[in-house]
């Protein structure tokens, strides 16, 4: 059996899908601060936190775990700068607790949920395995000082990891069964597409005057059931035997903000008022992934690499979940 640990967060549902389609019994472990219990149709729930290494233990007493995914961490950026104690307790110290029981109960398969922001800022487009990593933000130390411990975990007590740098994760399920839902939502699509549908008057745009194509910030969005598809292909690697590494997920393409925008105006076929705003500290101009490796090595190809799609499959989720429609 897979322990998906925030399996009833956006990304780990969308996972926990996939392993169930693909013949995997699966357990989610969640303590729901952000994950939502209805999200997990599929596999057992298990309410529990890692804080408390005993609730951990139980689980591993109680189901047959041959692997561990784990996506329980906190991401918002602005936040972790604030307060940093809450983004180092709680993602690289309670994921160590996962990892000592895992050690006790002798499961050695993990698949990390990283992050780009490991990277910092770019020196490089787009962005490979191998562009140093410089992190700008308590959330990007934090995950980068689980990466560091992995590497020294699997050199020491052979524990065999995958870990996963994403870029910037979007869309929803195709079946509309799950998608993104967050309180509070920074994500930039699903809140232009709060505009649309008029929970919000308008969307921001920080920053007009970028060093970019029409001056706005290019960002690299990957679609979540190929994210899902990604963490699968990672399972099924380190399953057949397959070394410790890391792989970036990223589309490979870049679209901007008023491009994406404008192709969310297209989907939606409503109004959606853009706000010129100044400049965010610390927003790179462009950031891409290259997924090259990831291609090469386990063999992923993203399905729904284009922006229509992505954009597509979440107004479906959005329309289903809005009071409005």
């Amino acid at each position: 059996m897979i322990l998906i640990v925030g399996g009833a967060g956006y990304i780990g549902a969308h996972i926990n899908k996939q392993l169930n389609n693909n013949g995997y019994e699966t357990i989610v472990f969640d303590n729901l601060s952000y994950g939502h219990e209805d999200f997990v149709k599929w596999g057992i729930f298990e309410r529990g936190d890692l804080g408390n290494i005993n609730e951990i233990r139980k689980i591993f007493q109680k189901y047959p775990i041959t692997a561990v995914m784990q996506f329980a961490a906190f991401t918002y950026v602005g936040e972790s700068v604030e307060d940093p104690q809450k983004y180092y307790i709680n993602n690289v110290c309670n994921t160590l607790n996962l990892i000592k029981v895992m050690l006790e109960f002798d499961v050695k398969t993990l698949v990390f949920s990283s992050t780009c922001a490991t990277y910092g800022n770019p020196i490089e487009i787009p962005i490979t395995e191998t562009h140093p990593q410089n992190p700008i933000s308590p959330y990007g130390y934090g995950k980068l000082m689980v990466e560091t411990i992995l590497s020294d975990y699997s050199n020491a007590y052979n524990l065999r990891y995958v870990s996963l740098r994403y870029f910037n994760a979007a869309g929803a399920d195709p079946d509309s069964e799950i998608g993104e839902l967050h309180n509070p939502e920074t994500h930039l699509i699903p809140l232009i597409l709060d505009a649309a549908s008029g929970k919000r008057s308008d969307i921001k745009i920080f920053g007009t005057d970028y060093d970019t194509p029409d001056g706005t910030c290019v960002r690299d969005y990957i679609h979540v059931t190929d994210l899902a598809d990604a963490h699968l292909k990672a399972l099924q690697y380190l399953e057949n035997g397959g070394k410790s590494d890391y792989f970036n997920l990223g589309n490979g393409n870049g679209f901007s903000v008023l491009e994406v925008i404008e192709k969310a105006r297209e989907i939606t076929r409503k109004e959606i008022n853009a706000v010129e705003d100044k400049r965010r500290h610390g927003d790179p101009p462009i950031l891409i992934g290259s997924s090259d490796k990831v291609r090469n090595i386990l063999k992923w190809e993203p399905k729904y690499h284009d922006l229509s799609q992505i954009v597509e499959t979440a107004w479906k989720w959005h329309k289903k979940i809005s009071n409005k429609f």
